[in-house]
């Protein structure tokens, strides 16, 4: 009954899914292609061998990476189905795949829907990233007999408080998982809590994420470019999160420093370079070119190249955390042997900032104003910096060997064995 009431609001609320994807169709007009794609309905017919693997936007799909690799390897006689949510990760896909996986959107969950997508492309097994349940869809795995696991997941104090308000929709779809391969034991054991039956830790696959040879080399020739400037990044900032960043910036008051100011979502590269024009702030943008030696501001306004403003940095701030929104993930600095400072707020990604700090790769700030202090001090002290540098990539090495972790669970979860 509690699925069917949560179908039945779904099928009500259509019309403000159809608004939503308008209005985000007004700025990246990607957004209404492939319409079909989001209610099953998929052109063509499938290979017959298929494994399906799931990441719902940017992050999620680079994070895949070492899954999928692993998951070509052992299965070589099966392609690869990679779903999302949006352009901007089926476009990360492009780039990281290429062709070498299909692209789908995964359908919203109503019940014809998901049936549908089974219908058409009955996949061996079903692999989600981090963490996507949704109810419909997983009932309807379950029925069409496809194994489904749960990896790189993910679930905080706060999410599971909000999914245990609804127990009884979501108690039965952590149950029909084959198995969760969590990144903490905290995470498995809030899943088990959850429904879930069958949960082992395996780490966090971020940590298998090469930075790409040519991002690396792209910074190196930023730099060289920049010259001897010391360079402070925000990465991945959020609405609201800018301002505070450049009253921090002001208040650091490093002689001839360059703030990169790198927005998480493409849609807001051009709010912010309003808000830089606002500030009378000497600003030039990554599409327009190099920042000159009078430039305060260069605006990252590009995707998929996060390693190279890594690369560039002597430091970086990690978005997200100023405000309450959980924070980003410093898990790709920390590969690029960047140091990282992180707001108050990082509930989304706990385990991992604490463990960096502890490592002497990341620090905390309170706010902005200690932001801004704690900049100034550490681009002012050479010695600081490189010792949180060969933290930082001590920090991301001791880490790794999540990706064979996981393959060996699916394999043993989904009942198929490496061939």
């Amino acid at each position: 009954m509690a699925r069917l009431a949560y179908s039945l609001l779904l099928y009500a609320i259509a019309p403000l899914i159809w608004l939503r994807l308008a209005w985000r169709g007004r700025k990246q007009p990607e957004y209404l292609r492939n319409l079909g794609e989001r209610y099953g309905f998929y052109p063509g017919s499938a290979p017959s061998k298929l494994i399906w693997v799931h990441a719902v936007s940017v992050g999620e799909t680079r994070a895949a990476q070492p899954l999928i690799e692993g998951l070509l390897a052992r299965w070589p006689d099966h392609r690869i189905l990679l779903t999302g949510m949006t352009p901007t990760g089926r476009a990360t896909g492009r780039e990281v795949y290429g062709d070498r996986v299909i692209q789908a959107y995964l359908p919203y969950d109503y019940p014809g829907a998901v049936g549908r997508f089974f219908r058409h492309f009955s996949p061996a097994f079903g692999v989600l990233m981090e963490t996507e349940i949704w109810p419909n869809l997983l009932h309807a795995a379950r029925r069409a007999g496809v194994p489904v696991v749960l990896a790189n997941a993910r679930l905080s104090v706060r999410s599971a408080r909000g999914y245990g308000r609804f127990r009884r929709l979501v108690g039965p779809a952590f149950a029909a998982l084959s198995g969760v391969a969590a990144q903490t034991r905290g995470d498995a054991e809030r899943l088990l809590a959850l429904g879930v039956e069958t949960a082992e830790v395996s780490g966090n696959l971020k940590f298998d994420v090469r930075p790409p040879a040519d991002k690396l080399a792209l910074g190196r020739q930023w730099r060289q470019a920049i010259g001897s400037r010391p360079v402070w990044l925000a990465a991945s900032t959020r609405e609201g999160e800018e301002l505070l960043i450049l009253e921090a910036w002001r208040r650091a008051a490093v002689s001839g420093a360059l703030l990169v100011l790198v927005p998480r979502h493409p849609q807001r590269f051009d709010e912010v370079a309003a808000l830089l024009r606002q500030q009378g702030l000497p600003a030039v943008r990554r599409s327009a070119g190099l920042p000159a030696t009078d430039t305060a501001v260069w605006l990252g306004d590009s995707m998929g190249e996060m390693a190279a403003y890594y690369s560039l940095a002597d430091l970086a701030f990690i978005g997200g955390s100023l405000l309450p929104l959980g924070g980003q993930n410093l898990i790709e600095a920390a590969a690029c042997g960047c140091p990282v400072l992180v707001g108050p707020h990082t509930f989304n990604f706990l385990q991992a900032t604490e463990d960096a700090i502890a490592a002497g790769a990341a620090q905390r700030v309170g706010d902005a104003g200690e932001l801004g202090e704690r900049v100034a001090d550490l681009l002012r002290d050479a010695g600081r910096l490189a010792s949180m540098r060969l933290a930082a990539a001590g920090f991301a090495s001791a880490h790794q060997g999540a990706a064979e972790r996981m393959l060996d669970l699916i394999g043993r979860w989904t009942g198929r064995a490496a061939r």
